[in-house]
């Protein structure tokens, strides 16, 4: 009897707010450029581009110089880029990348294992996907 009515609890429904596609590449110009296309063909959205906070002699990195992109995707289409990035880890992740407050984030190798087609003008991708605030009651 108490399993059917956990079971039946609207509130151990698994929910996402927000997920975070993120592609740090450290330099702005042709590789920031192509980074975005590849954000832009798997969420459908504009792309948001970062800058940087401080001046990194070590690494090249200038201050307000765009090294990064991030797009946020919310809804149906958030799930959906979340399965694909776990069937992607074998449905597989360490106690490392979850948080104690509900989040998790993982870190993909290459894009075309997300279901984008190879461009060769593009090449290849870093992706990390970030989701903020799963609900499990």
């Amino acid at each position: 009897m108490a399993e059917k009515s956990k079971m039946s609890n609207p509130m151990r429904e698994l929910r996402v707010e927000k997920l975070v596609l993120n592609i740090s590449v450290g330099e702005s110009g042709d590789r920031l450029t192509r980074a975005s296309k590849v954000l832009e063909q798997l969420s459908e959205q504009k792309v948001c581009q970062s800058k940087a906070r401080y001046t990194l002699r070590g690494f090249g990195i200038r201050r307000n110089e765009k090294i990064a992109c991030h797009v946020t995707v919310r809804g149906e289409k958030a799930l959906e880029i979340i399965e694909r990035g776990l069937k992607v880890r074998e449905y597989e992740l360490l106690k490392e990348n979850f948080s104690d407050s509900g989040n998790f984030g993982f870190g993909i190798t290459e894009h075309i294992d997300l279901g984008l087609k190879y461009d060769p003008n593009t090449g290849m991708c870093n992706n990390n996907i970030c989701s903020q605030r799963i609900h499990i009651y």
